[in-house]
């Protein structure tokens, strides 16, 4: 049995999945503050599943950030109370066992790879398009880290092809300007219309106009779509995926995935353009499902 964990700011999900993916049972419970007690919460989480599903499991888990193998110590967190601690370490101490663990973004795409929109693909970028803009590469059945543990950080390029209206770009937390994740996320895009017409909305209310026929909120979507065609591509002209998958929030937007293919055209550096780009299949719970992945069939316990 397989056990995965996905550790949100404001929620920890747990999974307990048998060999052939089926869930066994699920939990999901508030994030504490703090770390000693989100130690403690995943510990119960783990115990709690294991106690439903009746059998012991391997434990892999979903952070919103990384961890640095030669230090073992948390990095680029948004819970700012995993930064610079060993959480696996800890973890592996508290439940008796090994504890694999890999950035939110690469369970997603794992999971989509594994049994979701990308299965039986070469090679599945998974696109998080949310609160933030990350994703994830999966080849062959494995994700890519990287180096410096950042494959997948296409939101952090700037976007490509800028407009005389849209360039330099508005200034990211990163400190740089014009990245793809101040265009695409879902705050991004809410600015973005606030800039044009002098109203703030909420994404929601913009697509909901949209559909309406509302002028502004019609061009918004479409400045939306023609921007992620343009950073897809981008990100296709380095990587050449077989599958795009396209998650978080904003991957909601109507016929998403439909309407940016055929745009894929106009800026991929190829007369062919075969790359499939879907929504997942598993929502939100792929991210839980790919950490519990991390572990392979007869590996652990």
């Amino acid at each position: 049995m397989r056990i995965g964990i996905d550790l949100g700011g404001t929620k920890i999900e747990g999974l307990a999945l048998d060999d052939d993916g089926i869930e066994l049972a699920r939990r999901r419970i508030p994030t504490p503050p703090g770390y000693s007690l989100t130690l403690e919460a995943i510990t119960e989480l783990v115990t709690t599943l294991e106690r439903a599903a009746g059998r012991r499991g391997t434990v892999g888990l979903g952070i919103p950030g990384v961890i640095v193998p030669a230090t073992g110590l948390v990095k680029n967190a948004n819970s700012t109370w995993l930064i610079g601690e060993p959480l696996g370490r800890d973890l592996e101490r508290r439940l008796g066992r090994p504890v694999r663990v890999l950035n939110d973004a690469n369970c997603f795409a794992l999971s989509e790879a594994s049994d979701g929109a990308g299965a039986g693909a070469h090679v599945v970028l998974g696109v998080i398009l949310g609160t933030g803009v990350g994703g994830g590469l999966v080849v062959n059945g494995h994700c890519l880290e990287g180096a410096n543990l950042i494959a997948g950080e296409w939101g952090h390029n700037p976007l490509p092809w800028m407009t005389h209206d849209e360039f330099p770009g508005p200034e990211c937390y990163c400190g740089r300007l014009g990245c793809i994740e101040m265009f695409l996320s879902g705050p991004g895009f809410e600015r973005d219309f606030e800039r044009i017409t002098g109203h703030a909305q909420r994404s929601r209310d913009i697509v909901s106009a949209a559909e309406a026929g509302e002028p502004a909120a019609v061009s918004a979507i479409g400045r939306y779509h023609d921007r992620l065609a343009r950073a897809l591509a981008s990100v296709i002209n380095v990587l050449d995926p077989d599958v795009i998958v396209l998650g978080g929030g904003m991957s909601n937007l109507p016929r998403l995935a439909d309407i940016v293919t055929p745009l894929l055209a106009a800026y991929v550096f190829s007369n062919t353009m075969v790359t499939r780009v879907v929504r997942n299949m598993h929502g939100d719970s792929s991210g839980v499902r790919g950490a519990a992945w991390l572990w392979g069939v007869g590996e652990g316990v």
